[in-house]
């Protein structure tokens, strides 16, 4: 692969990433990936998610409290999340959202928390990183309900939802981000519809150290992997591995206009 790829999502906070930095950062290079985006899921994390960011130039991060943590973090005002994304390392809102399969937070604190964030990225335009699962329907109805208050972007994170979803969140304007998830043997139905998604509206990520794609499916997943899932899209979309880099790439720097591209690292391709 001859351009880097952007991992749009991935937990550089989580121990197995911050206790072998030098080692994460050589195999995502050696990988041809060339910026990363740490995600925040707590308020009371946000500082080691932002220290991380710091530690390399092609590093960004997110602010943002997961539906999983709403019981107990969650925000009923913006106002917190406007001030922490000031920050020259923030660069999106989330992740967010609504998560009714584990139900680890109560549905009202998991919705009143996810408009907050929609506020958050009203304000600031920076794009919103959306966890949905299990809940599209309210997941859809909330972001087209707070859409027609005033535009914001964002993002399906991790996409693991219907072709209907998929086509409501292209219509207001959101970008689909695909995951190991799409490598799988049994998401066929996910693979059809990211085949339904025009290429200028699909990133990449490997939301690590979860969802390792195949084939290192049973392994913590990190940066490096997600060559292994832009391989797998330009497979479902008929493109070179180089095609979609660039223009996952290119879409990523169109979603998230506060990431700076000359600090993307761009490096050659070994395989992992």
């Amino acid at each position: 692969m001859n351009v880097a790829l952007v991992d749009s999502h991935c937990h550089l906070d989580y121990p197995q990433f911050s206790d072998d930095f030098a080692g994460t950062m050589a195999r995502a290079r050696d990988a041809g990936v060339g910026m990363m985006v740490s995600i925040g899921v707590r308020m009371t994390t946000f500082d080691q998610v932002r220290a991380m960011a710091e530690r390399a130039d092609n590093i960004y991060c997110t602010v943002g409290v997961h539906p999983h943590e709403a019981g107990e973090e969650g925000l009923s005002s913006p106002d917190i999340l406007i001030e922490k994304a000031k920050d020259p390392k923030v660069i999106g809102i989330g992740e967010s959202g609504l998560d009714y399969f584990y139900d680890n937070a109560p549905r009202d604190a998991q919705q009143q928390s996810f408009r907050a964030h929609i506020a958050a990225c009203r304000e600031t335009q920076l794009p919103l990183i959306v966890h949905t699962r299990d809940a599209d329907d309210d997941t859809m109805d909330i972001l087209e309900e707070e859409y027609a208050k005033g535009a914001f972007p964002g993002v399906i994170h991790c996409f693991s939802s219907s072709a209907e979803l998929a086509q409501r969140a292209l219509k207001i304007g959101f970008y689909i981000s695909c995951s190991g998830i799409i490598t799988f043997n049994s998401a066929k139905a996910i693979r059809d519809a990211v085949a339904d998604v025009p290429l200028d509206r699909l990133i990449v990520e490997t939301d690590s150290p979860y969802l390792a794609p195949v084939p290192k499916r049973g392994k913590s997943n990190e940066p490096s992997f997600v060559a292994h899932t832009a391989a797998k899209l330009a497979e479902i979309k008929g493109v070179s591995t180089d095609e979609i880099a660039r223009i996952t790439t290119d879409n990523f720097f169109a979603l998230f206009t506060k990431a700076d591209r000359s600090r993307l690292s761009v490096v050659g391709a070994g395989e992992q």
